[in-house]
């Protein structure tokens, strides 16, 4: 049981997107299931999720229990997709969840269920009172009833919405936030800092004027570490919060804008659930009777439960009436994923059609131009989707990237462990693209080994020869480094050697660009080229940084061979 001390919302940061839990979920099922969940067996989980590579980052080196603790009685035990007493057990909306059929639809319920306060969250007496809230469902409720919802508006009054009677006084506070930005002369970067500024000091008026200034992580006792950490804190939660809402497929994110809004397909679903389900926390003093509800895959019900509405739809896509009356609930409910699926693929179909023809160039250089200036809410995932769009458009293989996407064809979230973000298949060989806004010493840590071992499950997996192509803003020296040395190094673990070119974002940008202007879609001749000159280059350059300079003009003029 964890205890509400803060005064202000807060949701599940780790991990920061909802699908990665499915792996750890599904090892904690396998070896752990009937087991007491004690630092013994926390111990052995971080251990058996670094075994399975899924594991990303170091986590808590030195506590593995906590780092256990971090991964499972957050998001999956707060959401109820795991049971923890008596003993480990997957719950039923835990096992549809990692079934991996309508994985939106399980999480949307289990997120509308998340309360504050509850038995897994208890306010402790300095605060009581201040809880009272279904956290997700009063931000579906801004977001529908304001059209829009912006990162920053999220971050400086939602996270204010610890009880659901403060929904009108948050709503209104958000519309003189906008009044006042729209008649603002000066930097809007200043204004929203200094309005952060004000609302953190009025949150905490109390602390303030008590001297309760010193913070978990430091001893500094001053105003402004103060107010910086608890502002940093809103801007993390608010993260969260909007990376679990986009993951329901019900809402679209601006990324230029940092704002969400609901699908305009989604709308009716979305009504149904804010006027159908009770704002009142449920069971806050009965562990047992919460977990019934908590772990109910039936509750709450929402507008995809009724069956007239579901023939209504399906007769939509069929022709055949009588055979849908024979049909179950979630037999209808499969003929609508098969149709959207379908429509997705159509989406996608057309999106390549339109890149191989160029017809989306200006938008994706435009893209890495936002990407480059830090202008989008998720840089990462938009430069994993822009590479693959610009990897489609320039040259003829079949190119796959492993991203999450929405109904429309928008890019929802990266790839997910153990495996690369985009795979060009070329026939007579593969290359796996890695793509990471990390930079420094981070990047090596966080990427270096896992992109070669990415590089030998693909070429185990499709039997043929296969390079990589490692991109990033910047290289650090330590991958420039490490890359190289994996050219002549014959590990039988990664298959071999491992022919891996990392090339910052500015010249890959140059391939796409000299593609552009040549008028004609390159062959996969011309990009394994690179690959064939890296590895001529790695045996006689006499260091890391000569074969480095080499390849990098090699790409420069990858077109002139």
């Amino acid at each position: 049981m964890a205890y509400l001390k803060s005064k202000t919302l807060f949701f599940t940061t780790s991990p920061r997107t909802p699908l990665k839990m499915i792996p750890e979920i599904e090892i904690l099922e396998k070896y752990f299931e009937g087991e007491l969940w004690n630092k013994d067996t926390q111990i052995e989980f971080i251990k058996k999720l670094a075994d399975g590579k899924d594991f990303q980052g170091e986590g808590f080196a030195k506590e593995l229990a906590f780092s256990a603790r971090d991964r499972i009685n957050r998001a999956p035990k707060a959401l109820g997709f795991v049971d923890l007493k008596p003993k480990i057990s997957l719950t039923q909306a835990g096992k549809s969840f990692i079934s991996g059929k309508r994985t939106e639809e399980v999480l949307l319920r289990q997120l509308l269920k998340f309360q504050l306060p509850s038995p897994y969250h208890k306010e402790t007496d300095e605060i009581k009172g201040t809880f009272g809230v279904k956290p997700y469902l009063e931000i579906f409720r801004l977001i529908y009833e304001l059209g829009t919802l912006s990162f920053d508006e999220l971050m400086i009054f939602g996270m204010q919405l610890t009880h659901y009677t403060k929904y009108e006084y948050v709503k209104t506070e958000i519309r003189r936030f906008r009044r006042l930005k729209a008649y603002g002369k000066g930097s809007y970067k200043a204004f929203r800092g200094e309005y952060l500024r004000r609302e953190v000091e009025k949150i905490y008026e109390n602390d303030i004027i008590e001297g309760k200034t010193k913070t978990r992580e430091s001893d500094d006792k001053s105003l402004d570490k103060f107010v910086k950490t608890k502002a940093g804190n809103l801007r993390d939660y608010a993260d969260a919060c909007f990376r679990y809402l986009r993951a329901t497929g019900l809402v679209e994110i601006s990324q230029r804008g940092h704002s969400l809004s609901i699908m305009s397909e989604k709308k009716k679903e979305v009504e149904f659930f804010l006027n159908s389900i009770d704002r009142e926390p449920v069971y806050i003093n009965d562990e047992k009777k919460y977990k019934e509800y908590l772990f109910d895959t039936s509750l709450p019900v929402l507008y995809s439960d009724d069956r007239t509405r579901l023939m209504d739809r399906v007769s939509e896509i069929t022709d055949s009436l009588e055979k849908l009356m024979e049909k179950t609930t979630e037999q209808l409910k499969d003929i609508l994923d098969e149709s959207v699926q379908k429509r997705k693929a159509e989406i996608l179909k057309r999106q390549i059609k339109d890149l191989k023809e160029y017809k989306e160039y200006n938008d994706v250089m435009t893209m890495f131009s936002d990407i480059k200036s830090n202008a989008l809410y998720d840089a990462p995932l938009m430069l994993e989707w822009n590479t693959w769009r610009a990897m489609t458009m320039l040259d003829g293989g079949n190119i796959r990237a492993n991203l999450r996407l929405d109904d429309k064809g928008q890019p929802m979230s990266t790839a997910q462990g153990n495996m690369a973000d985009i795979v060009c298949d070329y026939f007579d060989f593969w290359l796996a693209v890695e793509v990471t806004m990390q930079t420094g010493q981070r990047q090596y840590e966080m990427e270096g080994e896992p992109v070669s071992r990415h590089l030998a499950k693909l070429k185990k997996e499709t039997g043929k020869e296969a390079y990589c192509l490692f991109i990033a803003p910047k290289i650090n020296e330590a991958c420039i480094a490490y890359f190289y040395a994996l050219h002549t190094m014959n590990i039988a673990f990664y298959g071999g050697i491992s022919v891996i070119v990392p090339l910052e974002l500015d010249i890959f940008i140059s391939m796409v660009e000299q593609s552009y202007g040549m008028g004609y879609t390159p062959n996969p001749n011309q990009v394994k080229a690179i690959f064939e000159y890296s590895m001529e280059q790695a045996k006689i350059s006499k260091d890391e940084n000569e074969w480095y300079e080499k390849v990098k003009n090699k790409a420069l003029n990858w077109l002139n061979i």
